[in-house]
């Protein structure tokens, strides 16, 4: 019975991974997977707002334009294990579509983060979380990690980053 009901919340689970935005209660702000998982993981973004540049990094990212930024995370409560981390965009009146999606090894590898475990109070930074490309334009992003702790509770962390559709001022 315990492996029935396994397979049935990772079946519910992925379902509501592939709809089709991951966001399908528009009443509501948050994307389906960010629901109802309680907060324990501070995440955020600088600079924030954040502004384009035109690309100095010769071939390192491709495209006109760079906003350059870093994200920051650290979990508040005790060491967390990473589930998945990831974003959604926002970029029209349409709402919240998935963007970047990583697992506990991208995570890790992105974030240096030590076998996707989140020691308690200790800051994590994906330094080069970049976003470039050849057009001007703004949107919002929001970021989020799942992890769970020892006894498989999960926990989020989630922040926005505005990035902004005209140069550096």
């Amino acid at each position: 019975m315990k492996t029935l009901s396994t397979i049935a919340f990772i079946l519910l689970l992925h379902s509501s991974l592939i709809a089709q935005n991951g966001w399908t209660d528009h009443s509501r702000i948050l994307p389906d997977i960010l629901r109802k998982v309680p907060v324990a993981i501070s995440l955020f973004h600088t600079p924030n707002p954040n502004y384009p540049v035109l690309n100095d990094t010769k071939g390192e990212y491709d495209g006109k334009y760079v906003w350059k930024h870093s994200t920051f995370v650290r979990s508040e409560v005790e060491d967390l294990e990473i589930i998945a981390a990831g974003s959604f965009i926002w970029y029209s009146a349409e709402g919240w579509f998935k963007n970047v999606q990583y697992s506990k090894d991208d995570f890790a590898e992105k974030f240096k983060c030590k076998n996707g475990i989140l020691k308690k109070g200790k800051t994590y930074v994906f330094e080069k979380n970049y976003r470039f490309g050849d057009n001007l334009y703004g949107g919002d992003a929001l970021w989020y990690v799942l992890a769970k702790d020892k006894n498989g509770k999960i926990y989020k962390g989630m922040g926005i980053i505005e990035t902004e559709d005209s140069l550096e001022k």
